[in-house]
């Protein structure tokens, strides 16, 4: 249980982390817990593919923040490409 606070607090903190590098501001409470686990997930994944452990709470917020902040990166191409087409 305890496992799980940590991940949803360190969820919470990398989703307000990666949107005010992208976009200067929180993404509000939902948003940024959606999207910070969603970056903890894909920055873990990463940092494991590329050989990069991950062992503490801020070394786990670091690959959280840059997950993230890929994901925002891509869903905001994305977006951009719906509006052109």
């Amino acid at each position: 249980m305890i496992n799980v606070l940590v991940f949803l607090v360190i969820g919470l903190i990398s989703g307000w982390l990666a949107g005010k590098l992208k976009f200067g501001q929180g993404l509000g409470l939902l948003n940024n817990l959606i999207i910070g686990v969603a970056g903890a997930l894909f920055g873990g994944f990463l940092f494991r593919f590329i050989g990069v452990a991950t062992r503490g709470f801020f070394t786990d917020v670091i690959a959280a923040v840059i997950g993230a902040w890929i994901l925002l990166f891509v869903l905001g191409r994305i977006k951009s490409k719906r509006k052109i087409s």
